[in-house]
């Protein structure tokens, strides 16, 4: 579709799952030496770090990880600069990402092609009743890499980055472009995510019915998100012979590449990921002198 044109509205879904080869740690397996870091502050269990009750009682962990995670530290993968390629290209109608990590951002897509369905570390603002001031991205970095708790200069109460933590309704943008968009959309390329957080997983059965549905992923997934909306890889719900659900097995970057080189695309994202690597080198160098 894309070769032939008839692709100039895509919509991308993406989980963790492109991130992965971009070293970002999991704090959830034991044996890392973040893992070992968060032990200390004896979590009643993993998530609860991006619970928002138990952050406004014991913040400390969470900046903890933030500092692991911060944005900036990281190399956007194939997958992320195979996205700016499309967005390159005016192919790009929207991403749509569960991540946090702001890896299309620094891969080159522009901030109004992207809904970070679950926030970011773009923004941050204070969690105090009915105060809610924001904060630059720069001054939540330097109180996090300085191992400050961040606090509100006006009210005393704790600066969260505009993360959506559990216990938290999702941003508004999410729910402003959702409906125009996934009507609009006429391919959707869904990537790395076990499709199992709501509502993000149910976006699948918003494209039309008769709109292709890509998935690459380790593992099957979706088939039963939002009832008759989820994928249809064996054609069992087909009202006729037009199988409209594709499943790539396997690592998304690898995937990624293959698609580049079969569009003819391998030079342009070659080129991204080169440019990519000598503008940070450039802001390094500038940095240190």
């Amino acid at each position: 579709m894309i070769r032939s044109g008839a692709a100039k509205n895509i919509i991308v879904m993406a989980g963790a799952g492109i991130s992965t080869s971009a070293g970002i740690p999991d704090f959830r397996s034991p044996g890392t030496g973040l893992y070992a870091n968060l032990q200390k502050y004896r979590l009643p269990y993993p998530e609860a770090i991006f619970t928002i009750d138990y952050f406004r009682k014991q913040p400390r962990p969470f900046y903890v990880l933030a500092k692991e995670l911060y944005p900036g530290q990281f190399v956007p993968t194939a997958c992320h600069f195979f996205v700016q390629l499309l967005a390159q290209r005016g192919l790009l109608l929207r991403h749509y990402t569960q991540n946090i990590d702001c890896l299309e951002r620094e891969a080159g897509v522009e901030p109004g092609l992207i809904v970070e369905a679950h926030g970011s570390f773009h923004e941050a603002h204070c969690i105090g009743s009915g105060c809610g001031k924001g904060f630059p991205q720069d001054w939540l970095r330097e109180h996090i890499f300085d191992d400050r708790t961040p606090r509100c200069d006006e009210c005393g109460s704790l600066v969260k980055p505009d993360i959506t933590f559990f216990g938290e309704g999702l941003p508004v943008r999410f729910f402003e472009l959702i409906e125009d968009d996934f009507a609009a959309c006429d391919l959707l390329i869904v990537m790395g995510t076990s499709l199992q957080v709501q509502p993000f997983a149910s976006l699948v059965g918003n494209v039309g019915g008769s709109v292709p549905r890509l998935l690459i992923n380790r593992e099957r997934v979706g088939e039963t998100v939002g009832h008759s909306g989820g994928f249809d890889f064996d054609g069992k719900r087909s009202a006729d012979s037009v199988h409209r659900d594709a499943l790539v097995l396997g690592d998304c970057d690898d995937a990624c590449l293959l698609f580049a080189e079969k569009l003819g695309w391998a030079g342009e994202l070659a080129s991204l990921r080169a440019a990519f690597t000598v503008r940070k080198g450039l802001e390094a160098g500038a940095g240190a002198s």
